[in-house]
C-alpha cells in the first residue's frame, strides 16, 4: 500500500539525524531530537504532541557545543538524556540535564552532570539501563565496551568495568536487553556480539553480513530484530541463531555507513509482519520457510526527501512514532489512521492476533527501536534515504 502524508510535522533549523523518546515523561507524548550543524551551534529541541492532537510543539530549544551524532533520554528523568557528538575529528558523550525550570528562563542552557570521554576510540552510541531508576549506562566506541556508574547529585561517571573487543572489526553500535540487565547485544560490520556485563564477555554471536543496528523485543523474551543492508530486516530467537525466523525486505536502495549516504527512496516504510510463535518454533519450521509468503508492507510515507536518519517509538502512546530526515524534517505518524488498512490485511492473510503478544519496530538502517504495544500484530517502520527537501512540514 502507498500512502501520503506522515502526518504533523515540524523544522529543524539544521541538519539531523538523531531522535528520542522522552520515556520519562509520562504526561506528555515528548521527544527530543538533536541537530549536526558542521558550522552552525548545535541545537537540542524538546517536542510534545499538543494536547489537542493537532501539533507539534517546541517545549524547550537548548543550545548544544557540538554535532550530535547519537542521543538517549535518561528512562527516569525528563530532564536528563545523554548525546555522542563530534568536533573536527574528536569524538565524545557526555549526559545533560535540562533546567527545572527552562519554559522560564529566557536563555536556558543545558547542564552537563557527567562525562563519558575515554579518549581510547571514537564513541559510537550511549545505552541506558532499560527502564526503572539506575546509575548504569553503557558506551560503546570502536574498540570497547564501558559500563558506567552516574552520580547525578555529585554530577560525576566513573568507569566500573570495560572490555575491549578484541579481534572483532570496529564496533558500531548496540542495544540492551530489558529482560536480562546482565545481557547487552553489540554490532560490527559482519556479526552481533552477545555480551554478558556481570564477566564483560562474549557468550555468543549472529554472523550476519552487513548489519546496520539491532534492537530487542520490549515484551517478549529472545526476540532480537536486525537491519541489513542487502538483506532487509531480520527477526532472530535468541535460542535458535543459525538462521533468522522471518525475514522482511526492506528498501529497494542500501544505505551506507553513518556519514554516507548511497540510497534514494526517502521512504519511511510501515509493516505488518506475523512471526511464529516462540513456542512452536522448530529448526525444521524456520528452515521450511523463513520468508514472509504474504505482502507485509502496510503504508509507504513517501513526503521525505532526504535520509532518514532517526526514528522512535512514543512509550506513552505507542500507536504514535516519529522520524526525522537529514535535512532536519521532522514528521509525527499515527497508526490509528490505518487501522481500518490493517483491520483488513489481517482478514485477508488470515493472521491470528493476540493483544497479548502483539509488536511493533521502528527502523531504518541507520536507526532501529522495538516496541511492542502497539495495536494488533507485528508491525515495522523503516526508513531511508537521501534527497533535498524543504524543512517546512506541513
Amino acid at each position: 500500500m502507498q500512502g501520503g502524508s506522515t502526518g504533523i510535522g515540524y523544522g529543524l533549523k539544521y541538519q539531523a539525524r538523531c531522535i528520542a523518546d522522552v520515556k520519562a515523561d509520562t504526561d506528555h507524548t515528548s521527544f527530543i531530537a538533536g541537530t549536526l550543524g558542521l558550522k552552525e551551534e548545535n541545537e537540542v529541541h524538546l517536542i510534545r504532541f499538543s494536547s489537542g492532537g493537532t501539533e507539534l510543539v517546541c517545549e524547550g530549544l537548548f543550545s548544544h557545543p557540538n554535532e550530535i551524532w547519537d542521543l538517549s533520554s535518561c528512562p527516569f528523568d525528563q530532564r536528563i538524556f545523554s548525546t555522542v557528538f563530534s568536533s573536527g575529528e574528536t569524538y565524545g558523550a557526555a549526559i545533560w540535564q535540562i533546567p527545572e525550570l527552562y519554559s522560564e528562563l529566557n536563555s536556558p542552557q543545558l547542564e552537563q552532570i557527567g562525562s563519558l570521554d575515554t579518549l581510547n576510540s571514537k564513541i559510537k552510541c550511549t545505552l541506558w539501563w532499560p527502564s526503572g531508576r539506575h546509575d548504569k549506562l553503557i558506551s560503546i566506541d570502536e574498540q570497547n565496551l564501558y559500563l558506567w556508574s552516574l552520580d547525578t547529585l555529585k554530577k560525576t561517571a566513573r568507569v566500573q568495568s570495560q572490555e575491549s573487543a578484541g579481534m572483532l572489526p570496529y564496533l558500531s553500535g548496540g542495544a540492551w536487553d530489558p529482560h536480562d540487565v546482565n545481557s547487552i547485544a553489540s554490532t560490527c560490520e559482519s556479526s552481533i556480539q552477545f555480551w554478558d556485563l556481570r564477566t564483560m564477555k562474549k557468550t555468543n554471536s549472529i554472523e550476519h553480513a552487513h548489519i546496520r543496528n539491532v534492537d530487542y523485543d520490549t515484551k517478549k523474551k529472545y526476540v532480537l530484530v536486525t537491519a541489513e543492508d542487502e538483506s532487509g530486516i531480520h527477526i532472530w530467537d535468541l535460542r535458535m541463531l543459525k538462521i533468522p525466523s522471518l525475514e522482511l525486505p526492506g528498501h529497494s536502495h542500501t544505505d551506507s555507513m553513518v556519514g554516507q549516504s548511497a540510497g534514494t527512496d526517502s521512504a519511511v516504510n510501515l509493516w505488518l509482519a506475523s512471526q511464529p510463535r516462540t513456542d512452536d518454533l522448530s529448526s525444521e519450521s524456520l528452515v521450511e520457510s523463513p520468508k514472509m509468503q504474504v505482502d507485509p508492507l502496510l503504508n509507504s510515507y513517501s513526503d521525505y526527501e532526504d535520509s532518514v536518519y532517526g526514528l522512535a517509538w512514543s512509550s506513552r502512546e505507542p500507536w504514535i512514532f516519529a522520524s526525522v530526515s537529514y535535512d532536519g524534517r521532522l514528521c509525527l505518524a499515527d497508526m490509528r489512521f490505518l487501522a481500518g488498512n490493517l483491520s483488513r490485511k489481517l482478514r485477508l492473510n488470515s493472521i491470528e492476533v493476540n493483544r497479548k503478544h502483539s509488536n511493533a519496530i521502528v527502523s531504518s538502517r541507520k536507526e532501529f527501536h522495538f516496541d511492542s504495544k502497539a495495536m494488533h500484530g507485528q508491525v515495522f517502520v523503516d526508513g531511508s534515504l537521501d534527497r533535498r527537501c524543504d524543512r517546512n512540514c506541513k
